[in-house]
């Protein structure tokens, strides 16, 4: 769907429900200090910030024109993003 649930990995329960693409999301990529990437049929990458406190939405990146199907970080420097276009992305993480 159109969320991105967190759970915990302790006791199976909801945490938090992240909200904010219009498509599907279809990939995600956890990087350091609490940041969550999401990426959508939408076209776009949602960067979150999360802990115990809550979660917020910090960014959305834009550029591609479809689906965004897979996303990668290195050494949480960069971040790749592939889309159905048939591009692949390189982000500032």
């Amino acid at each position: 769907n159109k969320a991105v649930r967190i759970w915990s990995a302790e006791d199976g329960s909801h945490i938090h429900t992240l909200e904010g693409h219009t498509g599907h999301v279809w990939c995600l990529a956890v990087g350091l200090n609490g940041t969550l990437y999401s990426g959508s049929a939408d076209t776009t990458i949602r960067v979150w910030t999360y802990g115990w406190n809550g979660a917020r939405l910090m960014r959305t990146l834009e550029g591609h024109t479809e689906t965004v199907w897979s996303l990668a970080l290195s050494m949480a420097v960069k971040m790749y993003s592939a889309s159905s276009e048939k591009t692949i992305r390189v982000w500032s993480a």
